[in-house]
């Protein structure tokens, strides 16, 4: 019979989904393990190559372990909501509920061809209103617990579209859904305070097995800041507007956070946000009042990435009548306000060292203003002067020193080193009440709020009585009305503000007319928690049993793409925390959502370019499976380069993967291993102990390589022990072919249950243990020793495995090339490296 896969693959389908062989028993005897794949957003495409690769290759690990006896939860569900569906049914005028569920269907289907082991029966979405029921729940505990709140913030805005967009639904400054050029637009937005939890999410990356470059990109995003606080007092004491004029006036202050105290004597002028607050008080001392506000009005329109972009030009405004007294000098200098300082980094004020930040110099050159050098390189071997002169900007500093050094200028603190001095500093300036130690992360308050109509609703009511109000737990969840209009309104509000029947409602507290909050949730919100709705997916009375997340979690395995190496994994871990801390999780779960996360590389289309329509390189994974079949398919998805680096789409490849599972086949066909029950089978010649050998190191070595996500490595083991195979086709007994056929399953499921079952076995092969190799069988019978004369090969020899070095030495001492060399020579010492060298020292 003929390898033909596409024969047998879909019955195999179909036996396992009714058997139930990948369901998760809630109550079992046995280890569990949580392998989890990111759930994807069902977009209309369907899914590719590229998208099919982290689903086999952690199907594969999920395979391993249920034949390691364990209790396996690899489940599947669908990030559902989102601008890009909506963006689609606006083309088109198709609802986006239909849109969905067509998508959703496909993508299923697509899932389900390729024979991925997902347990079906947990399957959820984030837009089943008995889903985001329990999205909904989290946000009014965050709102109880003071984490959710609304405030009035700059946020981008299409003119076009009339929406309110993410950052990463701005591209290079033009709106994802139109392209329009996007602008900043003051809004309110509920907030939520995952800043409350910036020090724990740092410390917390100790207690998990991540890859250091995912961690990394997790410590950037927090990006932590230890340093310190100081006060540059006004040149000029003000009164605060609502005093009186008799009232007496108040000494204020400029809060300036560096990491640099250490510079603070060549600080030659001071850098504050546009939006900083002491602007609005010393309003009045500023003579060229009407320039700022203008400069100020420019500034708010501008996208955060445009004003801190490193090409662009540095602008501002000195503010005219009023400056400030640098604390450490004495000396009066000038305030700038300019866009590039934001009022969310540090204090929203920066004082500029010019000849030791680089971006400082610039500005300095820009606005002639003092370069003074403080720090000496350690570099430099000219002897320090006592004084470093005020230098005008005039190309004598043609690049700031940014490192550390020597302090010069700097007045008691002359001829100390960079560390010590920033102590000194801080506690001569402390003891004055001008400096303090002060920690500011550069992660921000997470915006939780979105203008538009495909989303889960956020429930709250305002009350103009009451206030903001949360709705009632008993009547959740605020189902998302299902409405033929869901564009954009003209005002800015979310679609949902124009359906009144939707919109009016009653106060859950004073009963009073009031209006349901028309914004809904971003993308990220149910996708922050979704891992704890699979361990209890059905339940109406909670989030999740205790009891079942109690023996489900944490995640053991969790692996995506590096494009949610930040966020999404910031973002679930950060409500994860939350909902353990309000043991909603509970406490024996520990700290952190996953144990372990990996991430895999991109697969290109052939010749190493992105896959998209518009090359018409898309290659989909129906396309592969009917002219190769699945196993074909999972197979050379994991054989075709390392896992966790981009690789390119090879035709070629996928064909030489073809042919060693025909060459299984054909293999098998033609030995003498076949079902016992025929009685025209003559039984199989002795084995061959050699083939045995290698085996039990292909059996050792495709089981390590699965752990450390080297599969490709792991199927070119199973390719060479094919062609060993082929030397002595009837060397391989039946139980040995077994073995080989278990190892092999996790990466072609279909093939080996057909032949497993071929076999005579009536219980499917994913029922059997995993196989072991047997030390002794794995052990070379023979090494080649290297033999050194200092250091330096003079012969190889075949020796014993596992010889002492007297042993070794002995045979050694017995070469006439070693002979040769140890003529007239006497040996000092003597270096053995077990089964690798032997090295003699004269």
């Amino acid at each position: 019979m003929k390898y033909q896969p596409q024969r047998i693959e879909r019955r195999w389908q179909r036996f396992w989904e009714k058997e139930g062989l990948h369901q998760a028993k809630d109550r079992s005897k046995k280890p569990k393990k949580y392998i989890l794949a990111e759930f994807p957003y069902p977009s209309g495409e369907g899914l590719h190559v590229g998208h099919c690769r982290p689903y086999i290759a952690l199907d594969v690990v999920s395979r391993k372990r249920r034949m390691e006896g364990f209790n396996v939860l690899f489940p599947m569900g669908w990030d559902a909501f989102g601008l890009p569906t909506e963006n689609y049914a606006i083309r088109t005028g198709i609802h986006p509920r239909i849109v969905t569920r067509k998508n959703t269907a496909f993508f299923k289907h697509q899932q389900k061809s390729i024979g991925l082991s997902f347990d079906w029966s947990r399957e959820i979405a984030t837009t089943d209103p008995d889903y985001y029921k329990w999205t909904q729940w989290i946000f009014l505990q965050l709102f109880k617990k003071g984490l959710a709140y609304k405030t009035k913030m700059p946020i981008n805005w299409c003119p076009s579209c009339k929406i309110g967009l993410a950052n990463e639904e701005v591209l290079e400054g033009h709106c994802e859904r139109c392209g329009k050029k996007v602008e900043r637009k003051e809004k309110e937005q509920w907030m939520l305070k995952i800043t409350k939890y910036a020090e724990r999410l740092l410390e917390d990356l100790e207690k998990v097995d991540y890859p250091e470059k995912v961690k990394i990109l997790q410590r950037d995003w927090i990006g932590r800041s230890c340093g310190v606080e100081i006060k540059f007092p006004l040149a000029t004491s003000v009164r605060n507007r609502r005093e009186t004029k008799n009232a007496k006036p108040r000494e204020t202050f400029i809060n300036v956070f560096t990491t640099r105290i250490d510079t603070i004597f060549g600080a030659t002028y001071l850098v504050i946000a546009p939006e900083h607050p002491i602007l609005d008080i010393i309003k009045p001392q500023i003579k060229n009042l009407k320039a700022l506000e203008t400069y100020i009005e420019k500034a708010k329109r501008k996208l955060e990435r445009e004003r801190i972009s490193e090409v662009k030009e540095k602008t501002g405004v000195r503010l005219e009548g009023v400056k400030a007294v640098n604390p450490a000098t004495k000396k009066e200098i000038p305030i700038f306000v300019a866009d590039y300082v934001l009022i969310h980094y540090g204090t929203g004020a920066i004082m500029a060292v010019p000849c030791h930040d680089g971006r400082d110099l610039d500005f300095a050159r820009a606005y002639n203003l003092p370069v003074i050098e403080v720090i000496k390189s350690h570099q430099e071997k000219k002897v320090l002067p006592k004084k470093a002169p005020l230098v005008v900007s005039d190309g004598r500093f043609a690049k700031a020193y940014e490192g550390e050094g020597t302090l010069i200028d700097s007045g008691r603190f002359n001829g100390l080193e960079s560390e010590i001095a920033r102590e000194r500093i801080l506690e001569w300036l402390g003891r004055k009440g001008l400096a303090k130690k002060a920690v500011h992360y550069k992660l921000r308050d997470w915006i939780f709020s979105r203008q538009r109509y495909w989303g889960e609703p956020i429930p709250m009511i305002k009350c103009e009585k009451c206030g903001w109000v949360p709705v009632s737990e008993r009547d959740l969840p605020v189902k998302l009305p299902n409405v033929k209009e869901y564009k954009p309104t003209q005002t800015g509000e979310s679609p949902l503000a124009k359906i009144e029947s939707w919109l009016k409602t009653k106060c859950p507290k004073c009963q009073g007319e009031a209006k349901r909050e028309t914004d809904v949730m971003p993308n990220w919100a149910g996708s922050n928690w979704y891992f704890l709705r699979y361990c209890d997916p059905k339940n109406d009375k909670k989030l999740a049993s205790s009891k079942l997340l109690g023996y489900w979690m944490p995640v053991d395995w969790y692996n995506g793409g590096m494009e949610h190496v930040t966020l999404h994994l910031l973002y679930s871990r950060f409500i994860y925390k939350f909902l353990w801390d309000i043991k909603a999780v509970p406490k024996s779960c520990g700290p952190e959502p996953y144990k372990k996360r990996t991430a895999h590389g991109i697969v290109l289309g052939e010749g190493w370019v992105k896959m998209s329509k518009s090359r018409g390189n898309v290659i989909t994974p129906e396309r592969v499976i009917k002219q190769y079949g699945a196993d074909t398919l999972r197979t050379y998805e994991m054989f075709m380069g390392p896992f966790t680096q981009a690789i390119a789409w090879d035709t070629k490849g996928v064909r030489g993967v073809r042919r060693f599972l025909q060459k299984v086949w054909g293999l098998f066909e033609k030995s003498k291993i076949q079902n016992p029950n025929v009685k025209s089978n003559p039984k199989p010649k002795t084995q061959n102990p050699k083939l045995k050998k290698v085996l039990h190191r292909t059996i050792k070595k495709v089981s390590e390589d699965i752990e450390n996500m080297k599969f490709n490595t792991a199927v070119s083991a199973l390719m060479e022990f094919s062609n060993a195979w082929q030397e002595t086709p009837e060397g391989l007994s039946k139980k040995d072919f077994k073995d080989f056929l278990k190892i092999l399953s996790p990466f072609a499921p279909h093939m080996t249950e057909e032949l497993w079952q071929r076999l005579g076995n009536q219980r499917s092969i994913f029922l059997q243990k995993w196989p072991k190799y047997d030390e002794k069988l794995i052990k070379e019978e023979e090494i080649t020793l290297i033999v050194q004369i200092n250091g330096r090969v003079r012969d190889k020899i075949e020796v014993e495995s596992g010889i002492s070095e007297s042993q070794a030495k002995k045979i050694a001492l017995q070469s006439l090339k070693i002979k040769k060399w140890l003529l007239n020579k006497k040996i000092k010492k003597t270096i053995f490296v077990k089964d690798k060298l032997i090295n003699f020292v004269i």
